[in-house]
């Protein structure tokens, strides 16, 4: 299913598509309805700077505990295979 909004929408809500793209990806992160790296590679934006958008909204990453389990089993693993 493709998507199409009409120019003058875009023109009266006086946004880019690229600038609603954003705002949709952002809010569907931010809703927990994609995760970052789904919301991001939605924008076809690199980490930092899909970080930069969430900042601007002062949206705040999503990291809960069994993240930094997660995390932390990592940084084992990698301390113990060097």
């Amino acid at each position: 299913m493709n998507l199409l909004i009409k120019d003058e929408v875009l023109k009266k809500a006086e946004i880019t598509a690229e600038e609603l793209l954003i705002e949709i990806a952002v809010h569907l992160y931010d809703t927990e309805r994609l995760s970052l790296g789904q919301a991001r590679n939605l924008v076809q934006l690199d980490i930092i700077s899909f970080q930069k958008e969430l900042s601007k909204r002062n949206i705040f990453m999503k990291y809960d505990i069994e993240d930094l389990d997660t995390d932390l089993k990592n940084l084992e693993y990698i301390r113990k295979n060097k």
